[in-house]
């Protein structure tokens, strides 16, 4: 699912630092790639070697990567079409003798840029033994053609002084969509082809480009879907995969979104409930939160905010559907959720409005909006209508107003801009079940609000080798919050049949934050 809310905070600004690609040893892509400026068999994907990403801010961990890009037509189905190039970095293992099977990460969003994960990838230990492979998906920051929507994130900057579903935030926002998209057409792009199965066909071109003979695979949430396409579709070479806040292919539409949702903050409110202090200072948080966004519904806060980073205030309008938003974007924390819903049925948003603000400070250009959109409007909308979000709302939250459940969760107006993005339905080609009996790792949180745990359970049955865990108290990316799953995950690489996962057994969610009355 998205990484970032399109009305929630931005993105945090992507990290990395110039890194020529140099004869560094390592285990992973050494000596294979193809010189630059040599002609590869036509139409055949070849990985060229170049300079690493310029980001604004350095990543320690591209220091000794080597990078390039990896080129593949834009669109297999169209033989003779135009080649696009995807951002590649192959991060040194930090072991003296490292496995001699890398990890492929596959990001989230899909749209967001994948390079400013490696610093949690890196920290979570992805390439303590082996290989850390790190590639754009096709059209993210750094790829050519980058599908940025600089058009989407000026309105997301001027949508937190808009009601979160109003008139007004979706006329703003068609503009910004249509506008978009007719810029990235005239520039050559072929928005049909940015999709997950063309996607999942670049990693498995990059891993023969690279001349490795298996890896290991690692995703999460958006990542999850590409990743399970891509062992359906390109099973070779695959010695594992670990998914982490799972998107099931077959399951995801827009729709969905609402239970997925409904699960999370039902789970953070049972939690909050079998913690006595808890449940004695917070005792009643579904009626709290309904209260809470039905009033904010029928009367929006206006204020002015500072945000973080910010050097003056802002209009900030808070409403139902901002509130509702904010918690899927987990701001305030799960951990802070209890407390933040008291202060504000006391007349104090203050750590809403904050988070809410924050949405005005941008990084303009970042987010492959186009790629969100064509993945979004060809895979998840088709099939439904805005008929049936509406329906899936009022089943999951009854009595919260129809303003606020006609917009799924993180993807509000989609229908309007699917008609405005116009590509093809692929419902059929993509919803789909995986089937697999390589080795399978798979990860929940029980606080995910946006690909709820449970959800897991129906990818699992069909991953004959799999082992799943469900991790308290933890929500979107299971991996970079908890040292227990990391240590689950080295555990999986080194046995993929048999990883230790003994230490989730007494895992218990922290305690919440509790404001004295």
């Amino acid at each position: 699912m998205p990484k970032h809310s399109i009305h929630a905070v931005a993105a945090a600004a992507a990290l990395a630092c110039l890194a020529a690609f140099g004869p560094v040893p390592s285990s992973a892509a050494s000596a294979s790639a193809q010189p630059a400026g040599q002609p590869s068999p036509a139409g055949s994907p070849r990985f060229v070697p170049g300079p690493c990403p310029k980001p604004p801010e350095p990543i320690e961990a591209l220091s000794g990567a080597r990078c390039g890009f990896l080129e593949v037509p834009e669109n297999r189905s169209r033989p003779g079409g135009r080649t696009i190039k995807l951002a590649v970095a192959v991060i040194p293992a930090a072991a003296k003798k490292p496995a001699p099977d890398p990890v492929v990460f596959l990001a989230g969003g899909p749209g967001a840029d994948t390079f400013d994960d490696i610093p949690f990838l890196v920290d979570s230990g992805l390439n303590k033994d082996r290989d850390l492979i790190v590639m754009g998906q096709r059209g993210n920051l750094y790829d050519q053609p980058n599908l940025a929507c600089p058009e989407v994130d000026r309105f997301n900057a001027q949508a937190v002084g808009l009601g979160y579903d109003s008139e007004q935030a979706e006329k703003i926002m068609l503009k910004a969509v249509t506008d978009c998209r007719a810029r990235l057409v005239a520039d050559g792009a072929d928005l049909s082809a940015y999709n997950t199965t063309e996607n999942a066909a670049d990693f498995a071109d990059l891993r023969k480009a690279l001349k490795i003979p298996q890896w290991n695979v690692y995703g999460y949430s958006y990542g999850t879907n590409l990743g399970l396409t891509y062992l359906r579709l390109h099973p070779e070479g695959i010695r594992s995969v670990a998914i982490d806040s799972v998107a099931p292919s077959q399951f995801v539409t827009l729709p969905w979104t609402w239970g997925s949702t409904a699960e999370g903050i039902r789970n953070i409110f049972e939690a909050c409930a079998a913690q006595p202090a808890c449940k004695d200072r917070y005792p009643d948080l579904p009626r709290l939160l309904t209260e809470q966004v039905r009033k904010l519904e029928a009367k929006p806060l206006t204020l002015n905010v500072t945000p973080q980073g910010g050097d003056k205030p802002v209009k900030t309008v808070l409403d139902g559907g901002a509130l509702l938003n904010l918690i899927v974007a987990f701001t305030p924390r799960p951990k802070d959720l209890p407390a933040a819903l008291d202060e504000l049925s006391r007349g104090n948003p203050q750590r809403f409005a904050q988070a809410r603000a924050a949405g005005s400070v941008q990084n303009v250009g970042a987010f492959a909006h186009g790629l969100t959109n064509s993945i979004a409007c060809g895979e998840w909308a088709p099939g439904y209508s805005e008929s049936d979000v509406l329906k899936a709302g009022r089943k999951t939250f009854p009595g919260w107003p129809d303003s606020v459940l006609a917009q799924p969760p993180q993807l509000p107006f989609q229908y309007p801009v699917c008609e405005t993005w116009n590509v093809p339905d692929r419902a059929e080609i993509q919803r789909v079940a995986t089937v697999s009996s390589v080795p399978a790792l798979v990860v929940s949180g029980t606080f995910d609000v946006k690909t709820g745990a449970s959800w897991a359970k129906g990818v699992a049955e069909n991953l004959s080798n799999s082992t799943s865990v469900v991790v308290p108290g933890i929500g979107h990316w299971v991996v970079p919050q908890s040292p227990c799953a990391q240590d689950v995950l080295a555990s999986f690489f080194a046995r993929p049949t048999a990883p230790d996962t003994s230490c989730v057994d007494d895992l218990e969610p922290e305690p919440f934050t509790i404001i004295p009355r």
